[in-house]
C-alpha cells in the first residue's frame, strides 16, 4: 500500500507497548467524535473490513487536516508549557495537515506558535523546513527507489490516522478478538468501524477501533484506543476535514525563504530516516531494548539510564521517550534529567520477589523503574512484575 510517511520522532507507536502521545483540549476531541445517526453502507463483515485496511490498496489523492488527542493520566513535566517541545504532546491539542497527489507528491505542515514545521516531496526533491530557526534541509532522494524512497524526519509530526491503524493490525493475531461496531460519520465521511480487542486480561487496552471510509476502504479516517475503565477513548487520532480531491501542484513546489540556511543532503539517507517500513526505536537505543511477551502483552525492557538518556535532546522518542524526552524551541531546551525526576517524582514504591522498585501507572500505560531496568507497556502491574523477575 502507498503510504503517508512515517516520521522516527514516533519511534515505535506499538499498541501492545502503549506508545500513544498528545494530550487534546476537549472541544478539539469533540470535532473527532460528535455523535450522529449511523450512517448506511453495504454490509461487510470484519474480515472483509481487516483485510482492507490491511491489504496493498493504493491511497487516493487527498487533502485533509488530521487532530491527534489523549488523556492518559501522565504527570505534568517539565517542558510542557512549550507548544513547540515534545513533552508538550502530552499536554495539548496538535494538529496535522496533509496534501497527498502521490507517493512522490505530498505536503505534510505541523502548525506551532507562529509558523509551522512542513515537509514536502516534489518527485526526487524533499524538503524539511521549519520557520521557527528559518532553516531548511533539501534531501535528494535516490531515483532508484521510486515511489517508496524514504522520507525524512519531521519533527513534533503528530500521528497520521494510517499510520496509527497500521500499527494496531500487529496484534491483530490470534490474540485479538476482531469485530465490528454501528457505522459511523467521521469528518462528514460515512464509515466502517472496525474493532480489535485484546484476548487476554492482562492488556490495559479495552479496544482499539479503526472508522475506515465507506467509499475509500483503504483510507482510516480516525483510530481510538479505550483503556480498561474508561468511557472515552484515551487516545485518538482523526480527519476533523477530508477531501478526496487532487490538491494543486502549487502545494508541492517550494522555494527556501529568504536568508533560510539551507543544508543539502546527497546522496544516500541520513540518520533518523524511516521510509515506509517499521518505524525503528529510539536511535542510539534500540541494541539496548528486550522485549518480554508479546501482542498486547508484551514489556519493553530498556536499561534504567534509557529514562534519561532519551529525554535528552536530540534524540527520537520511543515508549519511555513519549514521558520522558525533552526538546529545544522557543524558550530552550528542558532538561533530561529533570523530565526522568518529574516521573520519579510521580511513582510510588513496590516490591515483591522480582526485587523492588517504583511504579508509574497511567489510564494506559504502566512503568516500572527498577535500579537496573524501565519496563514499560500498556498492561497491568502484575504482568509488569512477571517481566521483572524475566529481566537478565
Amino acid at each position: 500500500m502507498a503510504a503517508i510517511p512515517k516520521f522516527s520522532r514516533r519511534g515505535r507507536w506499538v499498541v501492545p507497548a502503549g506508545v500513544v502521545t498528545a494530550v487534546a483540549a476537549v472541544g478539539i476531541a469533540s470535532a473527532i467524535t460528535v455523535a450522529q445517526a449511523a450512517p448506511a453502507l453495504p454490509p461487510r463483515t470484519p474480515a472483509q473490513l481487516l483485510g482492507a485496511v490491511a491489504g496493498h490498496g493504493s491511497i487516493p489523492p487527498l487533502t485533509g487536516t488530521v487532530v491527534e488527542t489523549a488523556s492518559l493520566g501522565i504527570p505534568q513535566l517539565p517542558g510542557g508549557q512549550n507548544p513547540n517541545s515534545i513533552t508538550s504532546l502530552l499536554a495539548g491539542s496538535h494538529t496535522l495537515k496533509i496534501w497527498y497527489a502521490g507517493p512522490k507528491h505530498l505536503r505534510l505542515a505541523v502548525p506551532v506558535t507562529l509558523g509551522e514545521t512542513d515537509l514536502i516531496r516534489n518527485g526526487t526533491t524533499a524538503w524539511l523546513w521549519q520557520s521557527e530557526s528559518n532553516s531548511v534541509t533539501r534531501f535528494l532522494l535516490p531515483a532508484g527507489h521510486g515511489a517508496r524512497a524514504p522520507e525524512p524526519t519531521m519533527p513534533h509530526a503528530p500521528l497520521t490516522p494510517q499510520q496509527a491503524a497500521q500499527q494496531a493490525l500487529k496484534a491483530a493475531g490470534p490474540s485479538t478478538r476482531v469485530t465490528t461496531e454501528a457505522n459511523v460519520t467521521v469528518a462528514g465521511q460515512a464509515a466502517y468501524q472496525l474493532v480489535l480487542a485484546p484476548r487476554s486480561s492482562g492488556s490495559q487496552i479495552a479496544r482499539i477501533t479503526i472508522a475506515l471510509d465507506g467509499q475509500h476502504l483503504s483510507v482510516p479516517l480516525r483510530v481510538q484506543v479505550f483503556a480498561k475503565g474508561q468511557a472515552g477513548p484515551v487516545f485518538q487520532v482523526g480527519y476533523t476535514s477530508i477531501s478526496f480531491v487532487t490538491p494543486a501542484a502549487s502545494n508541492f513546489a517550494f522555494t527556501p525563504p529568504a536568508g533560510a540556511h539551507v543544508d543539502t543532503v546527497h546522496p544516500g539517507l541520513p540518520t533518523g530516516w524511516t521510509g515506509y517500513g517499521p518505524a525503528q526505536g529510539p536511535q542510539g537505543m534500540t541494541s539496548g531494548i528486550q522485549v518480554i511477551g508479546k501482542d498486547w502483552t508484551s514489556v519493553a525492557v530498556l536499561p534504567a539510564a534509557a529514562l534519561s538518556q532519551v529525554a535528552g535532546p536530540g534524540n527520537a522518542a520511543g515508549v519511555a521517550g513519549q514521558a520522558a524526552r525533552s526538546a529545544s524551541g522557543g524558550g530552550g531546551t528542558v532538561n533530561g534529567s529533570a523530565v526522568a525526576g518529574a516521573m520519579l517524582g510521580a511513582a510510588h514504591p513496590v516490591h515483591g520477589a522480582w526485587g523492588s522498585g517504583k511504579l508509574l501507572h497511567t489510564a494506559l500505560v504502566s512503568m516500572l523503574i527498577t535500579k537496573g531496568h524501565v519496563l514499560i507497556g500498556a498492561v497491568t502491574p502484575s504482568v509488569l512484575y512477571a517481566a521483572a523477575a524475566q529481566v537478565k
